[in-house]
């Protein structure tokens, strides 16, 4: 008989997901480096790197209930880094399409709060 996910484990499994995706891409797609250029982040090549493995790591350790809190930290440093340079400049374009551009990274912010408080 199988035990009911609970919903901490689900939001584990959907924030590892996400995260580790996300890592997957900046990884292996080379774009990532001239957006991250376009934003004006020092080596840029070195940054995604980082990035991209933090976020792999972070997202596996968070997905096999390891050092959870832990993991969290350096992702809810990375989501808050994305919202600054990404979608606050979007405020200009109005509130509304600030409101639809950053829907997952709020998201993903008040998840990965939940699990670090958890």
């Amino acid at each position: 008989m199988t035990k009911p996910v609970s919903s901490h484990q689900l939001i584990r499994y959907v924030v590892g997901y996400v995260f580790i995706t996300s890592a997957l891409m900046k990884l292996v797609i080379s774009d990532f480096t001239g957006v991250f250029a376009n934003l004006g982040i020092p080596s840029p090549e070195i940054t995604v790197l980082i990035v991209g493995i933090t976020e792999l790591i972070a997202g596996l350790f968070i997905i096999f209930n390891y050092y959870v809190k832990r993991a969290v930290i350096p992702l809810l440093i990375i989501i808050i880094a994305a919202i600054i340079l990404t979608k606050i400049p979007i405020l200009y374009s109005g509130i509304f399409q600030f409101a639809f551009e950053a829907r997952l990274d709020i998201v993903m912010l008040f998840l990965l709060y939940i699990l670090w408080k958890k």
